[in-house]
């Protein structure tokens, strides 16, 4: 059987690509991913406002004290008084790359315009196969329009893909006004591959502390409702590839993301609460149905039940919603 998919001119062995998390921390859990089945692996983020507190304390040890003394401008401290975050990063790509066969994806999150974007330079100078842009904004100028969060956004994109020639995905939010046109357009900047969706993480508030606090709430299989709709929406009307995450627990919700036309799906939840070890049994589960249902490849099933090549297409649309309401039973 052909599990093989192509996902951003990568030829993957199967569409099982574990997305950025705690896990790709560890080079030993890199390689247990790779062993259980994983077709690659998305790296733990490295965030804007990591690069931005490196140039920040740069400035202020090369600054320091030249007021005082002609010879200052030229002191440079010592390694252990800088925050190592990017470098760090670089190598652990390295040592991820020295220590695996499958492709290392690199992932850079952040939501401005800056010097940020051209790490990504560096990111492929360390041997990366591919960056995931993850644009994670949320916009609290109320004098900011729609189209100029959509800009910023775009202006990323294009800033990145300028300054690689490795492939670039993006992963987006799914708050924009007109999905598909957003789509369209980062499509059209170059985006090699389109991930659908991120989820942005909302705070919580702690009574006791009277304080905001952060709340991860790992995702539920519901939750792969959205990514699948836009994904069947989007299959074979964008050139960019289209990988699927959120709410992808098992075989059953892999083999709905292809059908609708997904690329890849990204597990993420399912790992962190099953372990490493389900990359292998979805991988098993997924064989079993395509046997029983006669299926020889991944090809022959994706976007099968897109959007576009659906019998019924307004299923994804309107009238799904009006049917959703009808079927719910009335209380007795």
């Amino acid at each position: 059987m052909d599990l093989t998919t192509t996902y951003m001119g990568l030829t993957l062995a199967n569409p099982l690509v574990p997305a950025a998390s705690p896990l790709s921390e560890e080079i030993d859990s890199i390689r247990r991913m790779e062993d259980a089945g994983a077709a690659a692996i998305v790296l733990y983020s490295l965030f804007e406002e990591q690069l931005n507190r490196e140039r920040l304390e740069l400035y202020h040890h090369l600054m320091r004290g030249a007021e005082s003394f002609a010879e200052a401008i030229t002191y440079f401290p010592e390694p252990p008084q800088f925050h190592l975050g990017p470098e760090g990063y670089l190598e652990h790509i390295q040592r991820a790359k020295a220590a695996t066969r499958i492709p290392i994806i690199a992932s850079l999150n952040g939501c401005s315009m800056g010097g940020w974007t051209t790490f990504a330079r560096q990111i492929q100078q360390a041997g990366a196969d591919a960056i995931e842009l993850n644009i994670y904004h949320i916009p609290t100028d109320l004098t900011a329009s729609g189209q100029e969060v959509e800009q910023t956004c775009i202006d990323i994109v294009m800033a990145v893909k300028s300054a690689v020639t490795i492939p670039v995905a993006v992963k987006l939010s799914p708050f924009y006004s007109s999905m598909a046109n957003m789509a369209m357009r980062l499509d059209a900047a170059g985006a090699d591959a389109l991930v659908l969706f991120n989820r942005f993480y909302q705070p919580d508030i702690n009574l006791a502390d009277l304080e905001v606090v952060p709340n991860v709430l790992l995702s539920q299989p519901q939750a792969l409702r959205l990514p699948l709709r836009w994904v069947a929406i989007l299959h074979g009307r964008v050139r960019a590839n289209l990988a699927g995450t959120s709410g992808i627990h098992d075989a059953d919700d892999v083999l709905k993301m292809l059908l609708a036309g997904a690329d890849v799906t990204m597990l993420c939840s399912t790992l962190l609460r099953n372990g490493i070890g389900q990359i292998r049994t979805i991988l098993a589960e997924m064989q079993r149905w395509m046997d029983e249902n006669q299926y020889e490849s991944v090809r022959q099933l994706k976007g099968s039940m897109s959007h576009a090549r659906s019998e019924n297409p307004a299923a994804y649309e309107r009238v799904q919603y009006m049917r959703a309401l009808h079927s719910i039973p009335a209380p007795d």
